[in-house]
């Protein structure tokens, strides 16, 4: 008896071990890449919006390519001494570079610093993205541990890392010579397959784990792309940039609520050594390829999300301008249509995106297109000039 109630009590202390193991975990880190080559007035206010939810800020600050060499984002360093959040500067190094001449590539890393601290910018770190294939990792791994003991030893190094390398053996080495790294889960292999698969994420984080001992973050999307048809190759990827190239566009973008069922499951199951969550891009106004910020921002905290639409109708005396809002925290289709009851209507027309359907006594505006009305915005869909327009006997079909 002494024996059951001994055990008892040993295993109640365990689950409350646990229970307080749980509970004083940290929680995910959230962070944020600012992606744009040319920032513009848009940054200000997604900065400042941004802030309450997102600890940390990766800014695209520099990049090579093959043949159009070396480019500096340019950045605004006065919104990101403003800001005042820990600021790490990413150096974009195309994969397809035949080779990284280390004393070079260095030299530039090193003048970006530089540069950026002359503007008064304090680095808490260094990402380099470089997509190396699995046989130019040993090359990578020396050029890592060059610039590593090139820069100040107080200055965390990080690199974006790819889940094609868990097959190479190099792969344990090529992380002891950096402090943290970024697995990039998106649009890794076919695009036409999609930008995200959370099964396949969630293998390839547990795998991470299991290598590295040192904290690592995944880089999740909450942008889309536009695939364009090319003859006899792959397709072409049109995502922040047109691409100037005629053609129908197959629009691919990434799914939030798939993303926070899996950010959900991280938070449930949390591999070994995973620190946070980075979300590609920023997202500013007028960024018709990715989430609203209101989205984003619903996301990272695990609110559940909805989306909502209402009619909101504006008169002028008899003319009255129709529109169609989100009140909801999810950015979602344009609805398939919309009726408002009305009565001695003179004239009527849909707005672009829709066309009109007219009664004596209903407007019918239907979808022409597809589109994404972001949360907590709206958008004009046409105007009446009536008598009278019903607007609590106004009805949305998604």
């Amino acid at each position: 008896m002494r024996f059951i109630v001994g055990f008892s009590g040993l295993l109640a202390a365990v689950f409350l071990l646990v229970a307080c193991e749980r509970q004083d975990a940290a929680p995910l880190d959230q962070q944020l890449y600012i992606w744009q080559r040319q920032w513009t007035p848009a940054h200000e206010p997604a900065l400042k919006d941004s802030r309450g939810d997102f600890s940390t800020l990766r800014v695209l600050a520099l990049q090579a390519f093959p043949r159009a060499g070396w480019s500096r984002a340019r950045i605004n360093a006065q919104l990101l001494k403003d800001d005042g959040r820990p600021l790490i500067a990413v150096i974009r190094l195309d994969g397809q570079l035949k080779s990284l001449d280390q004393d070079q590539v260095t030299a530039q890393i090193l003048q970006v610093i530089d540069d950026w601290q002359q503007q008064g910018l304090t680095l808490a770190g260094v990402e380099i993205d470089h997509d190396a294939g699995n046989a130019r990792l040993p090359a990578y791994r020396e050029f890592l541990a060059h610039l590593r003991s090139a820069l100040p030893a107080s200055l965390p190094l990080s690199i974006t890392a790819l889940p094609a390398w868990l097959d190479s053996a190099q792969l344990p080495a090529l992380l002891a010579t950096v402090d943290s790294s970024v697995l990039q889960v998106h649009a890794v292999s076919d695009p036409r397959r999609g930008l995200f698969d959370p099964q396949q994420a969630q293998r390839w984080a547990k795998a991470w784990a299991r290598v590295t001992q040192k904290p690592f973050y995944l880089a999740l999307p909450e942008y889309g792309m536009a695939l364009l048809p090319d003859d006899g190759g792959a397709p072409v990827v049109e995502s922040e940039v047109p691409v100037g190239q005629g053609g129908e566009r197959r629009e691919l973008l990434a799914d939030p609520l798939q993303l926070s069922q899996f950010a959900q499951a991280l938070r449930d199951d949390r591999p070994s050594h995973l620190a946070g969550l980075i979300w590609f891009r920023l997202p500013l106004a007028h960024d018709r390829r990715a989430w609203s910020l209101t989205t984003l921002r619903a996301v990272s905290r695990g609110d559940a999300l909805t989306s909502h639409f209402a009619v909101t109708i504006t008169a002028q005396g008899d003319l009255y301008d129709i529109s169609l809002g989100n009140q909801g925290n999810l950015d979602a289709p344009w609805p398939a249509r919309l009726s408002v009851a009305v009565s001695g209507c003179e004239g009527a027309d849909a707005l672009a995106g829709y066309t009109l359907q007219q009664s004596p006594d209903l407007l019918t505006f239907t979808r022409l297109h597809d589109g994404r009305l972001p949360a907590g915005k709206q958008r004009a869909i046409g105007w009446a000039r009536c008598a009278h327009i019903d607007q609590g006997a106004s009805h949305v079909d998604p």
